[in-house]
């Protein structure tokens, strides 16, 4: 039996786009993947995160803003970066993991009412759950 796929994914804090990710695709790959999440300078959920997964019926209320771990990210088949500090900053990895980079926008510095605010995190966690799904339905052997 073969080992199952591992995914990571990375942005700065750690707190929204990557939490959103990890949520999504343990969500959706089940027990076919390994899914890790990290940052660069890891910052605590964004409660905000919290609640728009919520929404989508995805619960990341349990999950820990982390620091990257050397191993996880040197034996990933893939890793994922979702802002540009974690693309230009993340760690050389061998040439067997494959990186993707996915340019989001960060909904926590979305400024405005608090539904403004709210809409950017919805925004952007809808399309991360596209991309997500289709990460997993490229990458399945």
């Amino acid at each position: 039996m073969s080992r199952k796929k591992r995914v990571l994914f990375l942005c700065t804090g750690n707190s929204c786009r990557s939490q959103m990710a990890e949520g999504f695709a343990r969500t959706m790959a089940g027990d076919k993947w390994d899914v890790y999440s990290a940052g660069t300078a890891p910052a605590g959920v964004n409660p905000r995160a919290v609640q728009v997964m919520a929404e989508a019926g995805v619960d990341i209320s349990g999950q820990k803003s982390k620091a990257i771990d050397p191993e996880i990210l040197n034996s990933a088949d893939v890793v994922v970066t979702l802002c540009g500090d974690a693309y230009e900053s993340c760690p050389l990895t061998p040439p067997t993991v494959k990186r993707i980079h996915w340019p989001l926008e960060d909904p926590a510095r979305a400024a405005g009412t608090e539904e403004e605010i709210m809409a950017k995190f919805r925004a952007v966690r809808d399309e991360i759950k596209k991309r997500v799904a289709e990460l997993l339905a490229t990458a399945e052997d």
